[in-house]
């Protein structure tokens, strides 16, 4: 009898117990929300662990970050639909802030042709472990564009820089690494315009081409170096002509010169 009785004590402690807290749970939680709204705190979105460039966001790359209504920076997100489904342009580490000039709209194909931007191209070429700077060229990385050709005539190869500053779209099938370990590559796609993508396949084809890696923080593009003036032509005097005359004068046998002033 004394035990029942014990037992249905303890049960209904139980009870008591877990009820007042789940009422101070809710209590808690309605006056943080209430002081959070007195406050005028601004949730905006954040990421919610690495997102690496090219990279499609999805759910679990989000999160909510409360921040003061008055402090909320200029072009942050707010809300997962101006995210969700958005290609990422650059990589963004765990914690920050998502802005929408970060990210690009992807509709249909490849995440590739998202990152294109606009009036832009994307072109293919085919490099070994060399000329892809030993595999050392990632996605978002810069090069310099360098082409030789063997001229006939003096039978030596000539080398210049065709294209400077181009950004690397993907290595191989790759549009986005977590890694910066080297990769060897098969095929490198660059980001140029339509007249640098001519003048690519066509000094391809007339000979090789090789890509140097730039530093991401060098953005000058170098000119190429101007002509030397063509020198002036000189100017030659007249000669001068002279005030004498040569007469020849025959008499019978005999040839005689004279000059003869004017």
């Amino acid at each position: 009898m004394f035990r029942k009785r014990g037992l249905v004590l303890v049960m209904l402690s139980l009870a008591m117990g877990g009820g007042a807290a789940w009422v101070a749970n809710n209590w808690v939680q309605t006056r943080s929300e209430a002081t959070a709204s007195d406050t005028g705190q601004a949730v905006v979105l954040a990421a919610a662990l690495n997102i690496p460039y090219g990279t499609k966001v999805e759910a679990r790359h989000i999160r909510e970050m409360p921040l003061p209504e008055g402090s909320v920076p200029s072009g942050a997100i707010l809300d997962r639909a101006n995210v969700e489904g958005y290609v990422a342009t650059a990589e963004i580490l765990n914690g920050e802030i998502l802005f929408q000039s970060r990210f690009v709209e992807h509709g249909t194909g490849s995440t590739l042709s998202a990152l294109v931007g606009p009036n832009m191209r994307a072109v293919t070429v085919r490099v070994d472990d060399v000329i892809g700077v030993a595999g050392f060229l990632l996605p978002g990385n810069y090069v310099d564009v360098l082409a030789t050709r063997l001229e006939r005539r003096s039978k030596r190869a000539e080398s210049e820089t065709i294209l400077r500053h181009i950004k690397v779209l993907a290595v191989d099938q790759t549009a986005q690494t977590d890694e910066n370990e080297p990769v060897v590559v098969r095929a490198v796609t660059l980001e140029m315009t339509p007249p640098q993508a001519e003048v690519l396949v066509k000094r391809k084809e007339e000979g090789t081409i090789q890509l140097t890696l730039r530093n991401p923080l060098d953005t000058m593009v170098a000119e190429k170096p101007k002509a030397a003036p063509a020198p002036k032509p000189v100017k030659r005097s007249a000669p001068r002509r002279s005030n004498s005359t040569t007469v020849t004068i025959i008499r019978g046998t005999t040839v005689e010169k004279k000059k003869a002033k004017t």
